[in-house]
């Protein structure tokens, strides 16, 4: 007994010292001040966010674990089985799927105590894996500047983003298709795919508008443009409000369990999409750019596991990530300051939201995966050259 619990805490000290811990670290930091957000702002209800936060948290932070120790390489190995979790994840939704307070999707499933489960942001993970797959596949066999190659990816990319936009949440449509785009561009995809791409939407804006938008899609980028205000009492209300707040923090903040306005819920769905203006009202113009230098720190972190990657499927699943975080992050910040629509994205690591907490910890496990199994093969290289550099000093 006694020496298995020594080859455990060894075990734990290894995993440690190979593990990148800035990563870790700036993960943690991040969880730990949204913690602190959900604490003070659940205040104003009736609903114990952090717990249910903390939960999810704890199942994520377990998740990554599992996921880093696993070889990404064994994981891409079995692609298909990825691939059917997350179609059974996406059937999930229309089957058994609600529509939560607050939103105007079916993307929601209730689970047994009355919790929700969000299955589109755990099929990000099970996207990241199938295609990273498929981009190693298609670079390793010169298919990257085929153009047929390229439909292929294309077409990947669509099933997942057309089958979550007949859920109705076209938010997460959004940034599976930033995703693809960041991903294939790394990997090698020709700018000219890109341009006929952006051309093709350009071309196809009046059809999007009239036909593929609904009502409240269009009000609520028309809300952007209202001069005359009237979008205030309407459409525009969460985002002028979010605004208000943000700037009634100044530069320190209220502090702490004191904003009148969080106390108050008078920013919908604060605890969700509209979090920083949490930071904003209590914690001010520093707690907002302490926020925003954690999240650029940990995609800069995740570049540069990416760029020393030692093969193509390892750099896929790292800028898979990447595109994840950066891009929820950017359009949710450009939302809650009234830059881009609200469309429902929450902000990484921050937003209190059980799945996306969960989804973006295992993204983190995928990327350290990436980290420790490169790193493992590194040290059994040189210690391969140091033992032969012995062998030859000695026995020469």
């Amino acid at each position: 007994m006694v020496a298995q619990i020594k080859n455990l805490i060894n075990s734990v000290k290894d995993y440690i010292a190979n593990t990148d811990k800035l990563l870790w670290l700036l993960t943690l930091s991040a969880t730990v001040y949204s913690f602190i957000l959900i604490y003070s702002l659940q205040r104003a209800t009736d609903s114990n966010y952090l717990q249910s936060q903390i939960i999810a948290v704890g199942i994520g932070i377990l998740g990554a674990i599992i996921f880093s120790v696993i070889d990404y390489i064994n994981l891409l190995k079995y692609w298909y089985i990825w691939a059917i979790v997350g179609i059974l994840l996406a059937v999930s939704v229309f089957l058994f799927g609600i529509t939560v307070t607050g939103t105007d999707d079916t993307a929601w499933i209730r689970l047994p105590g009355g919790m929700t489960f969000q299955p589109s942001e755990l099929m990000k993970i099970c996207f990241i894996i199938t295609f990273s797959k498929h981009l190693a596949y298609t670079v390793e066999n010169g298919l990257i500047k085929n153009i047929k190659g390229v439909l292929l990816l294309f077409i990947h990319a669509m099933i997942p983003i057309v089958i979550i936009h007949f859920q109705g949440d076209d938010g997460s449509a959004l940034i599976f298709l930033m995703m693809f785009a960041i991903m294939a561009f790394t990997a090698g995809v020709q700018l000219r795919y890109f341009a006929i791409a952006l051309g093709a939407v350009i071309i196809c804006i009046p059809f999007i508008w009239r036909f593929v938008m609904n009502d409240e899609h269009r009000n609520r980028i028309l809300a952007l443009f209202d001069l005359d205000g009237n979008a205030l009492t309407d459409y525009g209300w969460q985002q002028y409000q979010g605004k208000v707040s943000i700037a009634s923090g100044g530069i320190f903040g209220s502090g702490i369990g004191k904003g009148t306005r969080v106390q108050n819920n008078i920013v919908p769905e604060q605890q969700n999409d509209f979090i920083f203006t949490v930071a904003g009202e209590e914690l001010g113009f520093v707690g907002c750019i302490v926020l925003i230098l954690i999240l650029i720190l940990l995609m800069v972190k995740i570049i540069v596991i990416a760029i020393k990657s030692k093969d193509i499927a390892g750099r896929c699943i790292c800028y898979g990530l990447f595109g994840m975080l950066t891009t929820q992050t950017i359009i949710n910040l450009g939302m809650v300051l009234g830059f881009l629509p609200v469309v429902g994205i929450t902000l990484p690591f921050f937003s209190q939201g059980g799945t996306s907490a969960m989804s973006m910890f295992f993204g983190v496990g995928l990327v350290q995966s990436v980290y420790l199994h490169n790193k493992m093969e590194i040290d059994d290289k040189l210690s391969g050259k140091y033992k032969l550099l012995l062998k030859n000093e000695f026995f020469d």
